[in-house]
């Protein structure tokens, strides 16, 4: 080998960034971080990830953890407020999305991450990828990573001319969400909501209601998601209280949890709810010499809370694939072993997402709203988030890299 392997990666969220510090610390790997907005941010709210991705993060770097547990229980119909299932009592962590982005960030030499630089092209040839910027600037690499996020051009790339095919819908669900102090919201929703640090689910007919706290039991993040029948193309959408009681199942009026919720909700400036996209396919999440990562190749819903640690699992792989090739023409060979494992991985976790977010809502037709069939069934569909041998993929990776 001439030189270090030259990998450009496309987005600064919490994929690229996971994915940067596995590669940063192979000698032999040269890591750039491309964001294309003026600064390395992430949006939204609270963030879980399982024991499994804690595992995952934990080979690639040290982090302390907190207690996440989840819980769900029924709001609504005669067997209002019953337990369903007790779905995690292992450690997890939880805190909020920018935080975990700047705690990772910090891992990183400043002088690799270069934010404002939006991607308006990619050009591959036999020996290198060419990545043209919006400013007028053209880099080469040996290798580029997209993390640009579920609308992602480097999966326009990969994909080619089936990539509009394969792009992301609408899943069934908006949801709105707001971050409150933790003493606003346990006066809202009543102490026994917060006697264990869980994260609560209450279950409905077409709607759910989530709460979990976060930031070291300093905030807690209030989610209500609602059926769409429609899949409606429409992004954004402003949210009045007259749109939550009409969402909402009429019979949760009559709970202090979920009027609390409805005031916590609304307590903010120009209440927006946002609808819930997903990649339902994805064909292959690497073409020769680029590949994607996250959500640009695995945009899930948030039912699981899986986004997070599926995008960690994938930079854990990329990290051992990068360090188990010594020259750039094995980058192939390490890309195609990468979408070998990682696909049909994530594309079951998606599939489960959907299903979850069915049961939550009351719309599947066997369990309905019975607690009895929601444990049985959420029981089964959360198993595929935490049973994967990590160990086992690993050495999956690796091999299949081997025979590629």
């Amino acid at each position: 080998m001439t030189g270090p392997i030259r990998i450009g990666i496309i987005g600064g969220g919490i994929a690229g960034v996971a994915a940067a510090i596995a590669l940063v610390k192979h000698s032999h790997v040269d890591v750039q971080v491309y964001e294309g907005a003026s600064q390395f941010t992430e949006r939204g709210a609270g963030v879980g990830l399982s024991p499994l991705a804690l595992k995952a993060l934990k080979d690639i770097i040290p982090l302390a953890t907190d207690l996440l547990r989840t819980r769900a229980g029924a709001g609504s119909g005669p067997q209002a407020g019953a337990l369903i299932s007790d779905l995690g009592v292992s450690a997890g962590l939880t805190m909020n999305r920018a935080s975990l982005l700047q705690t990772l960030l910090s891992l990183l030499p400043r002088d690799i991450l270069h934010a404002g630089k939006r991607v308006t092209s990619l050009e591959q040839t036999e020996s290198e990828v060419r990545v043209a910027f919006e400013d007028g600037t053209v880099t080469q690499f040996d290798a580029v990573i997209g993390a640009d996020g579920i609308f992602s051009s480097v999966r326009n790339h990969v994909i080619g001319d089936e990539a509009q095919k394969h792009a992301a819908s609408p899943a069934g669900w908006w949801d709105i969400r707001h971050l409150v102090p933790f003493e606003k919201a346990r006066a809202a929703l009543g102490d026994e909501s917060f006697k264990v640090d869980r994260q609560y689910a209450w279950l409905g007919d077409g709607a759910a209601m989530l709460h979990g706290i976060v930031e070291n039991r300093t905030m807690v993040q209030c989610i209500i998601a609602v059926v769409d029948n429609n899949c409606s193309a429409d992004r954004k959408r402003p949210v009045t209280r007259q749109l939550l009681m009409d969402a909402l199942p009429a019979s949760w009026d009559e709970g202090p949890v979920a009027r609390g919720m409805v005031e916590l909700i609304l307590d903010q400036d120009d209440p927006k709810g946002y609808a819930e996209w997903e990649h339902k396919s994805t064909p292959m999440y690497a073409n020769n010499r680029v590949c994607i990562i996250g959500d640009a190749a695995h945009a899930t819903t948030p039912w699981q809370g899986a986004g997070a640690g599926l995008a960690i699992e994938d930079a854990f792989i990329l990290g051992h694939l990068a360090g188990s090739i010594s020259s750039t023409v094995e980058i192939n060979a390490a890309f195609r072993a990468f979408d070998a494992v990682r696909r049909p991985r994530c594309q079951e976790v998606i599939d489960a997402g959907r299903e979850t977010g069915r049961l939550f809502c009351g719309q599947d037709e066997y369990a309905g709203l019975n607690p009895e069939k929601l444990n049985k069934a959420l029981g089964r569909t959360f198993a595929h988030v935490g049973d994967l041998a990590l160990a086992l993929h690993k050495e999956e990776a690796l091999g299949a890299c081997v025979r590629c």
